[in-house]
């Protein structure tokens, strides 16, 4: 979600869907124009980086029409992680967020409800989602203004680097709107 809210905010690129691989990774797949998709990648590649995230970002220019059928993947569901693995926006805005979002991502259950525990009891926040990503990989998702979400994300990330591993921790400010369209109803 950080990298697709700094391409979106960088370029006026779309998301046509999103689709989570077998390891702990999303596929994110955008539509715009060429130069726009490329500014979007270089975004994505110095975010990531930054960030000490591996990723791979590739540009098709003008796919070919049959092609669609290959990246265009049908809604499926995971039993295994509970969850959709494809997702195309659904909650389209127009505008930016006036909140924050908070994102802290653990390996494992008891560090992920101790960093949780702690951000609500830190600061006035509520929790949009916890998402299995497979690997014992697990997200939780915030929401609050800016200043409470990123005591609440300090306070939990504070806790789960005593107690587990920590994968990353991150505020999102005024989220854009295929971050937005993706986060859960």
């Amino acid at each position: 979600m950080v990298v697709l809210d700094a391409m979106e905010k960088c370029a006026g690129v779309r998301v046509l869907q999103t689709e989570l691989n077998d390891s702990p990774g999303v596929c994110m797949k955008l539509y715009g124009t060429l130069g726009n998709i490329e500014s979007a990648r270089q975004a994505a590649e110095e975010i990531a980086a930054g960030m000490r995230m591996p990723i791979i970002a590739h540009v098709i220019p003008h796919p070919s029409d049959p092609a669609r059928a290959a990246y265009d993947a049908a809604p499926d569901f995971s039993p295994l992680i509970e969850q959709p693995t494809v997702q195309r926006p659904e909650n389209r805005m127009s505008e930016q967020a006036s909140f924050a979002v908070g994102l802290i991502e653990t390996q494992g259950f008891t560090a992920v409800f101790e960093a949780i525990d702690t951000a609500l009891k830190t600061a006035a926040v509520e929790v949009l989602a916890r998402e299995k990503l497979g690997g014992g990989y697990i997200t939780v998702l915030i929401k609050g203004d800016v200043a409470a979400v990123r005591a609440a994300v300090d306070a939990g990330k504070a806790k789960v680097e005593g107690l587990g591993r920590l994968i990353a921790a991150h505020v999102i400010p005024s989220p854009s709107e295929g971050v937005l369209s993706l986060l859960p109803k």
